[in-house]
Protein backbone atom coordinates (compact mmCIF):
# COMPACT_ATOMS: atom_id res chain seq x y z
CA UNK A 1 0.00 0.00 0.00
CA UNK A 2 1.11 3.48 -0.64
CA UNK A 3 2.48 6.01 1.60
CA UNK A 4 -0.63 8.37 1.92
CA UNK A 5 -2.68 4.96 2.52
CA UNK A 6 -1.33 4.53 5.85
CA UNK A 7 0.01 7.66 7.25
CA UNK A 8 2.30 7.70 9.60
CA UNK A 9 0.01 9.27 12.04
CA UNK A 10 -2.06 6.26 12.74
CA UNK A 11 1.00 3.99 14.00
CA UNK A 12 1.11 4.20 18.01
CA UNK A 13 -0.79 6.32 20.64
CA UNK A 14 2.59 7.91 21.08
CA UNK A 15 3.41 7.90 17.44
CA UNK A 16 -0.04 6.35 16.54
CA UNK A 17 1.00 3.06 15.83
CA UNK A 18 3.67 0.26 16.86
CA UNK A 19 6.24 0.08 14.98
CA UNK A 20 7.85 -3.04 16.51
CA UNK A 21 4.49 -4.77 15.64
CA UNK A 22 4.81 -8.75 14.46
CA UNK A 23 4.21 -9.17 11.15
CA UNK A 24 5.52 -10.50 7.91
CA UNK A 25 7.31 -8.74 5.57
CA UNK A 26 7.69 -11.33 2.77
CA UNK A 27 4.55 -11.99 0.11
CA UNK A 28 2.36 -14.90 1.69
CA UNK A 29 0.65 -17.60 -0.48
CA UNK A 30 -2.77 -17.70 -1.22
CA UNK A 31 -3.27 -20.30 1.25
CA UNK A 32 -1.06 -18.15 3.70
CA UNK A 33 -3.32 -15.86 3.30
CA UNK A 34 -6.50 -17.44 3.69
CA UNK A 35 -5.47 -19.81 6.77
CA UNK A 36 -5.32 -17.93 10.00
CA UNK A 37 -8.48 -15.79 8.71
CA UNK A 38 -10.24 -19.16 8.76
CA UNK A 39 -8.58 -20.28 11.94
CA UNK A 40 -9.89 -17.48 13.78
CA UNK A 41 -12.97 -17.89 12.35
CA UNK A 42 -13.46 -21.53 13.55
CA UNK A 43 -11.95 -20.62 16.79
CA UNK A 44 -14.92 -18.28 16.96
CA UNK A 45 -17.31 -20.88 15.97
CA UNK A 46 -16.22 -23.42 18.38
CA UNK A 47 -16.91 -20.66 21.37
CA UNK A 48 -20.50 -20.65 19.73
CA UNK A 49 -21.20 -24.10 19.92
CA UNK A 50 -20.18 -24.72 23.08
CA UNK A 51 -22.37 -22.11 24.48
CA UNK A 52 -25.46 -23.64 22.48
CA UNK A 53 -24.43 -27.10 23.44
CA UNK A 54 -24.45 -26.29 27.31
CA UNK A 55 -27.88 -24.14 26.71
CA UNK A 56 -29.28 -27.93 24.86
CA UNK A 57 -28.17 -29.62 27.94
CA UNK A 58 -29.14 -27.02 30.59
CA UNK A 59 -32.20 -26.65 28.33
CA UNK A 60 -33.01 -30.33 28.55
CA UNK A 61 -32.41 -30.83 31.94
CA UNK A 62 -34.75 -28.36 33.21
CA UNK A 63 -37.19 -29.16 30.96
CA UNK A 64 -37.07 -24.97 28.81
CA UNK A 65 -37.25 -23.85 25.75
CA UNK A 66 -33.43 -22.99 25.03
CA UNK A 67 -34.06 -21.78 21.60
CA UNK A 68 -36.96 -19.66 22.65
CA UNK A 69 -34.84 -17.73 24.92
CA UNK A 70 -32.40 -17.07 22.33
CA UNK A 71 -34.76 -14.90 20.28
CA UNK A 72 -37.84 -14.36 22.89
CA UNK A 73 -36.20 -12.56 25.77
CA UNK A 74 -35.45 -9.21 26.57
CA UNK A 75 -34.41 -6.94 23.93
CA UNK A 76 -35.00 -9.42 21.40
CA UNK A 77 -38.55 -9.20 22.44
CA UNK A 78 -38.84 -5.42 21.54
CA UNK A 79 -36.71 -5.82 17.84
CA UNK A 80 -39.04 -8.18 16.89
CA UNK A 81 -42.20 -6.18 17.75
CA UNK A 82 -40.93 -3.40 15.98
CA UNK A 83 -39.82 -5.50 12.92
CA UNK A 84 -43.64 -7.00 12.28
CA UNK A 85 -45.22 -3.49 13.46
CA UNK A 86 -43.02 -1.07 13.14
CA UNK A 87 -42.40 1.93 15.87
CA UNK A 88 -44.98 3.24 18.45
CA UNK A 89 -45.60 0.57 20.68
CA UNK A 90 -44.94 1.55 24.81
CA UNK A 91 -45.53 0.04 27.82
CA UNK A 92 -46.40 1.87 31.13
CA UNK A 93 -45.04 0.30 34.42
CA UNK A 94 -47.11 0.29 37.81
CA UNK A 95 -44.70 3.34 38.68
CA UNK A 96 -45.53 5.30 35.75
CA UNK A 97 -42.68 5.47 33.89
CA UNK A 98 -43.06 4.86 30.09
CA UNK A 99 -40.68 2.16 27.92
CA UNK A 100 -41.00 2.90 23.92
CA UNK A 101 -39.44 1.10 21.39
CA UNK A 102 -38.39 4.07 19.94
CA UNK A 103 -35.35 3.48 22.64
CA UNK A 104 -34.09 0.98 20.23
CA UNK A 105 -32.46 1.61 16.81
CA UNK A 106 -33.49 0.31 13.72
CA UNK A 107 -31.70 -1.66 11.33
CA UNK A 108 -31.52 -4.68 13.19
CA UNK A 109 -35.34 -4.86 12.97
CA UNK A 110 -35.33 -3.91 9.48
CA UNK A 111 -33.00 -6.64 8.76
CA UNK A 112 -35.41 -8.92 10.23
CA UNK A 113 -38.32 -7.83 8.54
CA UNK A 114 -36.58 -8.03 5.22
CA UNK A 115 -35.31 -11.84 6.08
CA UNK A 116 -38.66 -12.78 7.00
CA UNK A 117 -40.01 -11.42 3.40
CA UNK A 118 -37.63 -13.42 1.77
CA UNK A 119 -37.34 -16.83 3.96
CA UNK A 120 -39.47 -18.97 5.44
CA UNK A 121 -39.02 -17.79 8.61
CA UNK A 122 -40.49 -15.59 11.14
CA UNK A 123 -38.65 -12.10 12.25
CA UNK A 124 -37.49 -14.04 15.59
CA UNK A 125 -35.93 -16.65 13.51
CA UNK A 126 -34.53 -14.08 11.25
CA UNK A 127 -32.92 -11.87 14.39
CA UNK A 128 -30.78 -15.51 15.19
CA UNK A 129 -29.62 -15.66 11.19
CA UNK A 130 -28.71 -12.31 11.61
CA UNK A 131 -26.70 -12.20 14.55
CA UNK A 132 -25.35 -15.45 14.10
CA UNK A 133 -24.36 -14.42 10.71
CA UNK A 134 -22.67 -10.83 12.06
CA UNK A 135 -20.84 -12.86 14.53
CA UNK A 136 -19.00 -14.81 11.76
CA UNK A 137 -18.10 -11.05 10.31
CA UNK A 138 -17.27 -9.60 13.58
CA UNK A 139 -14.93 -12.45 14.10
CA UNK A 140 -12.85 -11.76 11.01
CA UNK A 141 -12.91 -8.52 11.57
CA UNK A 142 -11.46 -8.55 15.19
CA UNK A 143 -9.26 -10.65 13.69
CA UNK A 144 -8.09 -8.63 10.76
CA UNK A 145 -7.65 -5.33 13.54
CA UNK A 146 -5.32 -7.35 15.41
CA UNK A 147 -3.52 -9.31 13.28
CA UNK A 148 -2.49 -5.62 11.91
CA UNK A 149 -1.51 -4.36 15.39
CA UNK A 150 0.03 -7.57 17.47
CA UNK A 151 0.85 -10.55 14.27
CA UNK A 152 -1.53 -13.26 12.51
CA UNK A 153 -1.35 -15.41 15.91
CA UNK A 154 -2.54 -12.83 18.34
CA UNK A 155 -5.00 -11.88 15.85
CA UNK A 156 -6.40 -15.46 15.67
CA UNK A 157 -6.57 -15.99 19.61
CA UNK A 158 -8.60 -12.37 19.79
CA UNK A 159 -11.28 -13.27 17.76
CA UNK A 160 -11.32 -16.91 20.00
CA UNK A 161 -11.40 -14.70 23.29
CA UNK A 162 -14.23 -12.17 22.14
CA UNK A 163 -16.21 -15.73 21.54
CA UNK A 164 -15.52 -16.75 25.58
CA UNK A 165 -16.30 -13.19 27.07
CA UNK A 166 -18.50 -14.19 29.68
CA UNK A 167 -21.57 -12.22 28.77
CA UNK A 168 -20.60 -13.81 25.49
CA UNK A 169 -23.73 -15.44 25.41
CA UNK A 170 -25.47 -12.73 23.69
CA UNK A 171 -23.91 -13.03 21.01
CA UNK A 172 -25.85 -16.16 20.13
CA UNK A 173 -28.94 -14.23 20.41
CA UNK A 174 -31.17 -11.98 18.52
CA UNK A 175 -29.26 -8.37 19.48
CA UNK A 176 -27.66 -6.21 18.11
CA UNK A 177 -24.27 -6.82 19.48
CA UNK A 178 -22.54 -8.90 17.13
CA UNK A 179 -23.88 -6.42 14.22
CA UNK A 180 -22.53 -3.76 15.98
CA UNK A 181 -19.38 -5.30 16.45
CA UNK A 182 -18.92 -6.63 13.06
CA UNK A 183 -19.66 -3.16 11.43
CA UNK A 184 -17.01 -1.47 14.10
CA UNK A 185 -14.23 -4.01 13.33
CA UNK A 186 -14.59 -3.34 9.99
CA UNK A 187 -14.52 0.23 10.38
CA UNK A 188 -11.72 0.64 12.65
CA UNK A 189 -9.99 -2.05 9.88
CA UNK A 190 -10.82 0.60 7.23
CA UNK A 191 -9.22 3.31 8.85
CA UNK A 192 -5.88 1.00 10.26
CA UNK A 193 -5.24 0.74 6.03
CA UNK A 194 -6.26 3.93 5.26
CA UNK A 195 -9.71 3.66 3.74
CA UNK A 196 -11.79 6.43 4.86
CA UNK A 197 -14.31 6.59 3.16
CA UNK A 198 -15.37 2.58 3.50
CA UNK A 199 -14.76 3.54 7.89
CA UNK A 200 -17.47 5.99 7.55
CA UNK A 201 -19.65 4.50 5.77
CA UNK A 202 -19.24 1.24 8.03
CA UNK A 203 -19.56 3.29 10.79
CA UNK A 204 -23.09 5.49 9.75
CA UNK A 205 -24.71 1.31 9.50
CA UNK A 206 -23.33 1.14 12.84
CA UNK A 207 -24.86 4.22 13.84
CA UNK A 208 -28.04 2.69 12.79
CA UNK A 209 -27.63 -0.59 14.69
CA UNK A 210 -26.62 0.85 18.22
CA UNK A 211 -26.33 4.26 20.55
CA UNK A 212 -22.89 3.35 21.18
CA UNK A 213 -21.91 4.11 18.12
CA UNK A 214 -20.81 7.57 19.01
CA UNK A 215 -17.66 5.71 20.63
CA UNK A 216 -16.56 4.65 17.14
CA UNK A 217 -17.71 8.04 15.44
CA UNK A 218 -15.06 9.83 18.23
CA UNK A 219 -12.06 6.99 17.28
CA UNK A 220 -13.01 8.33 13.76
CA UNK A 221 -12.67 11.75 14.24
CA UNK A 222 -9.93 12.08 17.27
CA UNK A 223 -8.07 10.10 14.47
CA UNK A 224 -8.32 12.59 11.74
CA UNK A 225 -7.58 15.51 13.95
CA UNK A 226 -4.16 14.28 14.98
CA UNK A 227 -3.54 13.13 11.69
CA UNK A 228 -4.13 17.28 10.67
CA UNK A 229 -2.15 18.49 13.32
CA UNK A 230 1.07 16.58 12.64
CA UNK A 231 0.68 16.69 8.97
CA UNK A 232 -0.63 19.98 8.46
CA UNK A 233 -2.92 18.79 5.96
CA UNK A 234 -5.76 16.50 5.55
CA UNK A 235 -6.82 14.03 2.53
CA UNK A 236 -10.53 14.63 1.15
CA UNK A 237 -11.18 11.17 1.15
CA UNK A 238 -10.31 11.64 5.05
CA UNK A 239 -12.97 14.75 5.44
CA UNK A 240 -15.43 12.58 3.96
CA UNK A 241 -15.22 9.38 5.74
CA UNK A 242 -15.55 11.57 8.86
CA UNK A 243 -18.18 13.87 8.16
CA UNK A 244 -20.19 10.10 6.89
CA UNK A 245 -19.56 8.42 9.64
CA UNK A 246 -22.21 10.18 12.42
CA UNK A 247 -25.16 10.41 9.40
CA UNK A 248 -26.32 7.19 10.91
CA UNK A 249 -26.91 8.16 14.56
CA UNK A 250 -27.81 11.45 13.78
CA UNK A 251 -30.60 10.21 11.39
CA UNK A 252 -31.90 8.06 14.28
CA UNK A 253 -31.86 10.56 16.37
CA UNK A 254 -33.40 13.14 14.27
CA UNK A 255 -35.83 10.66 13.25
CA UNK A 256 -37.24 10.43 16.71
CA UNK A 257 -37.11 13.80 17.26
CA UNK A 258 -39.13 15.14 14.67
CA UNK A 259 -41.54 12.00 15.31
CA UNK A 260 -41.96 13.01 18.99
CA UNK A 261 -41.60 16.86 17.81
CA UNK A 262 -39.22 17.76 20.51
CA UNK A 263 -34.84 17.77 19.70
CA UNK A 264 -34.26 15.64 22.82
CA UNK A 265 -36.73 13.14 22.62
CA UNK A 266 -34.58 10.16 21.81
CA UNK A 267 -32.59 11.37 25.19
CA UNK A 268 -35.79 11.70 26.97
CA UNK A 269 -36.49 8.30 25.68
CA UNK A 270 -33.88 6.57 27.24
CA UNK A 271 -34.04 8.58 30.29
CA UNK A 272 -37.45 6.90 31.23
CA UNK A 273 -35.75 3.39 30.41
CA UNK A 274 -33.39 4.54 33.21
CA UNK A 275 -30.53 5.04 30.81
CA UNK A 276 -29.78 8.54 31.46
CA UNK A 277 -26.09 9.79 31.99
CA UNK A 278 -25.21 10.50 34.57
CA UNK A 279 -21.23 10.42 34.90
CA UNK A 280 -21.35 7.22 36.81
CA UNK A 281 -23.76 8.54 40.01
CA UNK A 282 -25.75 5.54 39.25
CA UNK A 283 -22.85 2.93 39.43
CA UNK A 284 -21.44 4.68 42.77
CA UNK A 285 -24.39 4.23 44.62
CA UNK A 286 -25.19 0.88 43.35
CA UNK A 287 -21.76 -0.16 44.94
CA UNK A 288 -22.40 1.42 48.25
CA UNK A 289 -25.61 -0.06 48.72
CA UNK A 290 -24.28 -3.34 48.30
CA UNK A 291 -23.18 -5.62 51.59
CA UNK A 292 -19.36 -4.99 51.83
CA UNK A 293 -18.20 -8.74 50.59
CA UNK A 294 -19.97 -8.03 47.09
CA UNK A 295 -19.23 -4.06 46.61
CA UNK A 296 -15.13 -5.20 47.30
CA UNK A 297 -15.69 -7.76 44.65
CA UNK A 298 -17.30 -5.46 42.11
CA UNK A 299 -14.57 -2.66 42.96
CA UNK A 300 -11.96 -4.99 42.68
CA UNK A 301 -13.10 -6.08 39.10
CA UNK A 302 -13.87 -2.60 38.00
CA UNK A 303 -10.11 -2.32 39.03
CA UNK A 304 -9.64 -5.03 36.92
CA UNK A 305 -11.46 -3.15 34.17
CA UNK A 306 -9.46 -0.02 34.63
CA UNK A 307 -5.58 -1.90 34.70
CA UNK A 308 -6.71 -3.28 31.46
CA UNK A 309 -7.14 0.18 29.65
CA UNK A 310 -4.06 1.11 31.15
CA UNK A 311 -2.38 -2.10 29.30
CA UNK A 312 -3.79 -1.12 26.19
CA UNK A 313 -2.34 2.39 26.42
CA UNK A 314 0.69 0.91 27.35
CA UNK A 315 0.57 -1.34 24.62
CA UNK A 316 -0.01 1.17 22.15
CA UNK A 317 -2.57 0.39 20.31
CA UNK A 318 -3.59 2.04 16.77
CA UNK A 319 -5.27 5.18 18.06
CA UNK A 320 -8.58 4.88 16.55
CA UNK A 321 -9.04 1.27 17.89
CA UNK A 322 -7.78 2.68 21.57
CA UNK A 323 -10.26 5.93 21.32
CA UNK A 324 -13.32 3.48 20.28
CA UNK A 325 -12.35 1.19 22.98
CA UNK A 326 -12.03 3.68 25.83
CA UNK A 327 -15.00 5.08 24.59
CA UNK A 328 -17.17 2.20 24.73
CA UNK A 329 -15.71 1.64 28.22
CA UNK A 330 -17.10 5.00 29.02
CA UNK A 331 -20.38 4.88 27.49
CA UNK A 332 -20.62 1.68 29.41
CA UNK A 333 -20.21 3.41 32.82
CA UNK A 334 -21.29 6.87 32.88
CA UNK A 335 -24.79 5.90 32.20
CA UNK A 336 -27.82 5.09 34.92
CA UNK A 337 -28.27 2.01 33.42
CA UNK A 338 -29.35 -1.42 34.94
CA UNK A 339 -25.66 -2.54 36.27
CA UNK A 340 -26.39 -5.94 34.75
CA UNK A 341 -25.90 -4.90 31.57
CA UNK A 342 -23.07 -3.12 31.77
CA UNK A 343 -20.95 -6.23 30.90
CA UNK A 344 -22.82 -6.54 27.42
CA UNK A 345 -22.28 -3.23 26.68
CA UNK A 346 -19.17 -3.41 27.16
CA UNK A 347 -18.41 -6.67 25.07
CA UNK A 348 -17.94 -4.99 21.41
CA UNK A 349 -14.79 -3.08 22.98
CA UNK A 350 -12.56 -5.76 21.79
CA UNK A 351 -9.51 -4.40 22.16
CA UNK A 352 -9.40 -4.51 25.74
CA UNK A 353 -8.81 -8.45 25.13
CA UNK A 354 -5.61 -7.57 23.11
CA UNK A 355 -3.30 -7.70 26.11
CA UNK A 356 -4.09 -10.79 27.28
CA UNK A 357 -4.32 -12.26 23.21
CA UNK A 358 -0.63 -11.30 22.98
CA UNK A 359 0.07 -12.81 26.09
CA UNK A 360 -1.73 -16.08 25.13
CA UNK A 361 0.20 -15.90 21.87
CA UNK A 362 3.80 -16.41 23.10
CA UNK A 363 2.29 -20.11 24.70
CA UNK A 364 2.44 -22.80 23.02
CA UNK A 365 -0.84 -24.48 21.79
CA UNK A 366 -1.12 -27.21 24.25
CA UNK A 367 -0.88 -24.21 26.87
CA UNK A 368 -3.17 -21.96 25.19
CA UNK A 369 -5.99 -24.22 24.26
CA UNK A 370 -6.91 -25.48 27.14
CA UNK A 371 -7.10 -22.02 29.26
CA UNK A 372 -9.81 -21.06 25.91
CA UNK A 373 -11.67 -24.30 26.49
CA UNK A 374 -11.88 -23.16 30.13
CA UNK A 375 -13.29 -20.00 29.34
CA UNK A 376 -15.39 -21.54 26.58
CA UNK A 377 -16.98 -23.63 28.98
CA UNK A 378 -17.21 -21.23 32.06
CA UNK A 379 -18.53 -18.26 29.55
CA UNK A 380 -21.38 -20.73 28.30
CA UNK A 381 -22.14 -21.84 31.66
CA UNK A 382 -22.81 -18.55 33.17
CA UNK A 383 -24.79 -17.91 29.64
CA UNK A 384 -27.06 -21.23 30.19
CA UNK A 385 -27.56 -19.75 33.94
CA UNK A 386 -28.70 -16.59 33.02
CA UNK A 387 -31.25 -17.86 29.73
CA UNK A 388 -32.84 -20.50 32.07
CA UNK A 389 -33.09 -18.30 34.87
CA UNK A 390 -36.39 -16.41 36.01
CA UNK A 391 -37.13 -13.11 34.00
CA UNK A 392 -38.76 -10.96 31.60
CA UNK A 393 -39.67 -13.37 28.22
Amino acid sequence: MSAPDRPSSLRSPSSLRSSSSPRSSSPLSPRRLLSPALTAVAGYVATRLICLAVLAIAAAATGKDGLHRLKGRWDSVWYVRVAEHGYGYEVTLPNGDVHSDLAFFPLLPLLERGLAAVLPVDAASAGLVVSWSAGLAAAVGIYKCGAHFAGERAGVLLAVLWGVYPTAFVQSMAYTETLFTAFAAWSLYAVLRGRWILAGVLCTAAGLTRPTAVALIAALGITALVILVRERRLPLRTVAGVLIAPLGWFAYIAYVGIREKSPTAYFDVQAAWGNSIDGGVALARFIAGLPWPAALGLSAALALLGWLVALCVRQKQPLPLLVYTIGVVLVSLVGAAYFGSRPRLMMPAFGLLLPPAVALARLRARAAVPVLAGLALASAAYGAFTLLGSGPP
